[in-house]
């Protein structure tokens, strides 16, 4: 294949510069990424999903899934030009590493399929695009499996886009032999021009065919108007009929896109480069410098600026940090703050080569870098905190309990979970007191088991993993009393504690209340401690099995031996006489009850209303959600027993882009079948 990068060309001067390819799961990011290198020659053989040698998806979990987990980095020269390309994770599972990763960029390309059906999978990406003002073209990919017209595929990209889009091209089509229309080339909309694909080699320009001028005249007239909007000297010409110049239709588009007021829609094939020369073209002469997307990024100043989006932990190297130099040199040995600069590395997909030196604008790996962690800024001065402008990552939606195989294996399973949360902020580890879990959570059945298998593969720390216990609770209908007594007599001191106790059942939410009427030193002061211990011990497991709630126990009397009594025998005391009223207070099951706010495209709505209801749930609304297009909000109260797999059925039901935080709400008294079940599930995990 002729390489363009090494036809004449003059460079631009604006260094590096960095660029995301980000879209839904199955959209061919990657593939993308590959044929934009092998174009350049950056890659002396084109790989394959097929055959599983990308130069992205390097990792054993990628490869096991043929997904996008990690961002996966390579750089290649375009007429004399640098560019660095991000391959971002598409599934929203992994969407708080593709957010960390768009930092990090100049410009984004979303990639998607040429089907209106789905393009509101796009939605939360262009989202985040918009409110981070980060310029980002659309390339419909896979256009050889399109039977869609164009502009009604544009129509549907524009209700999930807050930014005008502009058509760059228009698809050349002719009938093959089955009756299916193929499409043979384009039509450049800013050069007139026409395009026809050729197999293996860039596009022939040919004449422009006479039946495409009224569909490229017509795209070519709502592309200037478009452009019109954010140039009064081309409105004039228009309204005058004045036909404007090429470079000044290629000034607006470049201004326009970097100002973010514009989305260029590009049309292509991945996997069979068809495209990707026009999308070279528009990455060369349109997308930002590292200098315009500091000032943008608020890190514009003085000296060297270094930001770190990734960190990553491999068995040999040690913790590497991906970042982006912001400004000025980085070379390996140099201070920076604090901080010494180990080593530099180039990373191309997997393989990584060491660099004496970065510009401003690269993308490269700090070695050693320990103290720095993700969305840190590296500089001169001081080491910055993460910034505010930082991604947060999104409430977890799936947990899984883990315990490790070996059970010698505790301190080594901490010190892995520790370098996965650094790899990735959106896992979170939590352990549960009351049930002695070690909860892992993230946004998905694939994002934890990834996890999981890293923490064997990886560090060597294998674990099995169950659904955490629902945390239902007991209480009782009505009081008792009684009296307790523990009395042992040994060969020395004896053990002797009496006590009378009132229980009482509370309101909701009230917890355990331990109060004391003795009168005449009945039960000494310095014992009454050990009977409150007592209670609350008793109070973690009552005659259901489960943790007790609202309920008050109060010390009315009881009686001690001046040799033989102590506050251990006092605590003794009153477990005897709780374990034997609490099966006479009518104790019943409580079950946590979550309030669940659902956000998903309106046309899932109903659809999840009734899923709601499958799940014992009770809706408590549902509304527009806000600032957010074709988008609604559903409130609902919904038992905890019934949240297990909920994400993965709204993600079937919403495009895989549905989601929902929950909250604990309240405590519901829970009977009959449902509730033996519960306590026979419980009885079985014990």
């Amino acid at each position: 294949m002729t390489n363009p990068a090494n036809a004449s060309g003059t460079k631009t001067g604006r260094g590096p510069r960095a660029v995301a390819l980000c879209g839904p799961y199955l959209s061919g990011k990657t593939s993308l990424m590959e044929s934009l290198l092998f174009a350049a020659s950056a890659l002396p053989r084109k790989g394959s999903v097929r055959e599983k040698n990308l130069t992205g998806d390097g990792s054993p979990e990628s490869r096991a899934r043929q997904m996008t987990i990690d961002v996966n980095v390579a750089q290649a020269e375009w007429m004399g030009e640098t560019f660095h390309f991000l391959d971002c994770p598409g599934s929203i599972e992994f969407q708080h590493e593709t957010a960390c990763t768009l930092m990090a960029a100049d410009a984004a390309i979303v990639v998607c399929e040429p089907d209106p059906a789905r393009v509101i999978g796009l939605a939360p990406l262009l989202r985040f695009l918009e409110e981070r003002h980060i310029p980002h073209l659309i390339f419909v990919n896979k256009m050889e499996n399109s039977s869609a017209r164009v502009r009604d595929l544009l129509a549907a990209l524009q209700t999930v886009s807050n930014r005008k889009l502009i058509l760059r091209q228009v698809p050349m089509r002719k009938a093959a032999k089955d009756g299916v229309e193929e499409i043979t080339g384009y039509v450049d909309l800013v050069s007139e021009r026409a395009y026809r694909y050729m197999p293996g080699r860039p596009s022939d320009l040919i004449e422009m065919p006479q039946e495409m001028l009224p569909r490229e005249s017509e795209a070519r007239r709502e592309m200037l108007e478009a452009l019109a909007d954010y140039d009064d000297r081309l409105l004039e010409q228009l309204l005058d009929d004045v036909a404007p110049e090429k470079s000044t239709i290629y000034r607006d588009l470049r201004e326009e896109f970097g100002k973010e007021q514009i989305v260029p829609v590009l049309l292509g094939s991945a996997e069979r480069d068809h495209g990707i020369q026009r999308l070279w073209k528009a990455l060369r002469h349109d997308v930002p410098s590292v200098t315009e997307t500091a000032k943008r990024r608020g890190l514009a100043g003085g000296g060297t600026v270094i930001e770190v989006f990734k960190t990553l932990h491999q068995p040999h190297t040690g913790k590497m940090s991906l970042a982006r130099v912001w400004q000025g040199n980085v070379t390996e040995g140099k201070s920076v703050g604090s901080q010494r600069i180990g080593a530099l590395y180039r990373l191309q997909g997997s393989s990584q080569s060491k660099l004496p030196q970065a510009e401003a604008g690269a993308i490269v790996g700090l070695a050693k870098l320990d103290t720095l962690a993700s969305g840190q800024v590296l500089g001169d001065e001081t080491i910055g905190d993460v910034r505010q402008d930082w991604p947060t990552p999104p409430t977890p939606v799936f947990s899984l309990t883990i315990t490790p195989r070996n059970r010698t294996d505790d301190v080594k399973l901490s010190a892995a979970l520790h370098k996965l949360r650094e790899e990735d902020a959106g896992l979170l580890v939590e352990h549960r007191p009351e049930s002695s879990e070690l909860v892992l959570s993230g946004q998905g059945e694939i994002h934890l088991q990834v996890a999981i298998e890293r923490l064997g593969n990886r560090y060597n720390v294998p674990v099995s993993n169950v659904l955490p216990k629902v945390a239902y609770r007991e209480t009782i209908r009505r009081g008792a009393r009684q009296h307790g007594r523990h009395k042992r007599q040994t060969g020395g001191h004896g053990q002797f504690g009496d006590v009378h106790i009132d229980i009482q059942p509370l309101q909701r939410g009230a917890g355990i209340q331990f109060n004391e009427t003795i009168v005449g030193g009945s039960v000494p002061r310095q014992y009454i401690p050990g009977v409150e211990a007592g209670v609350r011990d008793y109070m973690k497991q009552g005659p259901l099995g489960f943790p007790v709630v609202d309920v008050s126990v109060t010390l009315t009397d009881g009686s001690y031996h001046n040799v033989d009594s102590s506050e251990q025998a006092f605590r003794q005391a009153a477990r005897i006489a709780l374990s034997e009223a609490m099966p006479k207070c009518e104790p019943v099951l409580l079950e946590p009850i979550l309030k669940v706010t659902f956000q998903i495209p309106n046309e899932a709505t109903a659809k999840v209303q009734r899923l709601i209801s499958t799940r014992r749930g009770q809706i408590l609304g549902f509304d527009a959600r806000s600032g957010w297009r074709g988008w609604d909000e559903v409130s609902a109260l919904i038992p905890e027993s019934e949240m297990a797999g909920l994400i993965v059925e709204i993600r079937s039901l919403s495009f895989g882009v549905g989601t929902y935080r929950a909250e604990f709400d309240h405590l519901q008294e829970l009977g009959g079948k449902l509730a033996d079940r519960a306590r026979q599930q419980a009885t079985a995990a014990a």
